[in-house]
């Protein structure tokens, strides 16, 4: 069931919440969060109601979506209230905001969160350089942003750091985890042999990536290098090269010394999963900042310097081969 309130006031959408609930049977009896979803006026928001309420499935909540509006204009509020069949196993708020209301957002929101429950802030677009010193950010215990939907994508992750807060995460932080899961298990199988250098390969403007190299020099201490270039992550290591990839079926591919190939299964992580897993643990993610710290750590390697590099291996390597002829041709003799 959806209800219209255009032009309308904080106290009568509460009025008419209170109203749903007795005729509807909704309660807030059950909900264990509040989520709040931050967006201006020109940024979509149909595509975040939706993945809050297929999370709302493992986390059954309330969603108030704030979206402000002109500033310009005159101050006024159109409220949309979603429950029942169009609202999953949460209840939905949408409250457009518009003139001297939209900037004073967070004053709106508050009457309409949940009592004794963890309040979790989205910004689905783009959001603000310091998450915690937000308006809207300051209500949440947990602060989920968007790096894959920033402009400046190559710069985005360092921006990240600088206005970083323990709370702040991010979905292509959480699109990596089971590549994470991979990385992790190949690390704590025998013979345990030790990593000397790390080089991930992938798209040149993903934050993702970047992360996942960031997070392999932290972790491992390593010297890590991001190269462009088709998906691959390679653990130099001291029996020989691990190596994780992806075949043409995108199935994630395992190589190791000694070992059978492993093949996994791979699907891209919708935006609901990803949601859902945020949602799962409202704690520090304190990985998630040593990853995000270990970023500018990670040497970049630009396409010019791969070719310079791969030269150089080809020298080498012809170099290595014909020593070993010489050294035959010596032992004829």
């Amino acid at each position: 069931m959806i209800v219209n309130l255009p032009d309308t006031t904080s106290r009568e959408v509460a009025k008419r919440l209170v109203n749903l609930h007795e005729t509807e049977g909704s309660v807030n009896n059950g909900r264990v969060l509040t989520l709040v979803v931050c967006a201006e006026h020109d940024e979509p928001t149909e595509g975040a109601i939706e993945a809050a309420i297929a999370a709302s499935r493992e986390h059954p909540s309330r969603v108030i979506v704030v979206s402000r509006g002109v500033r310009h204009a005159r101050s006024r509020m159109d409220a949309e209230i979603r429950v029942g069949g169009d609202a999953g196993a949460s209840e939905v708020i949408v409250l457009s905001l518009a003139g001297d209301m939209a900037d004073h957002a967070h004053a709106v929101v508050i009457p309409f969160l949940l009592p004794d429950t963890p309040v979790v802030t989205w910004w689905p677009s783009i959001g603000p350089s310091k998450p915690a010193s937000d308006p809207l950010g300051t209500l949440g215990r947990r602060r989920i942003m968007d790096a894959n939907r920033d402009p400046g994508l190559n710069t985005v992750l360092k921006r990240r750091l600088a206005g970083y807060s323990p709370g702040d995460t991010d979905i292509a932080w959480t699109q990596l985890t089971p590549w994470r899961a991979i990385l992790a298990s190949a690390l704590d199988r025998p013979p345990f042999t030790r990593v000397l250098e790390v080089d991930v390969t992938g798209p040149d403007r993903s934050p993702a990536i970047d992360l996942l190299a960031g997070w392999l020099r932290s972790a491992l201490g390593v010297p890590t290098r991001r190269f462009t270039g088709s998906f691959e992550v390679r653990l130099v290591r001291t029996d020989g090269d691990t190596v994780l990839a992806v075949d043409e079926a995108n199935n994630a591919v395992l190589t190791a010394p000694g070992k059978p190939d492993g093949k996994i299964a791979m699907t891209p992580r919708s935006l609901p999963v990803c949601i859902a897993e945020e949602l799962r643990r409202l704690d520090i993610d304190e990985v998630y900042a040593s990853a995000l710290a270990g970023v500018a750590d990670v040497e970049r390697i630009s396409p010019e310097q791969e070719a310079l590099l791969r030269a150089d291996m080809r020298a080498a390597v012809n170099h290595a081969a014909q020593q070993s002829d010489s050294a035959a041709s010596d032992e004829e003799e």
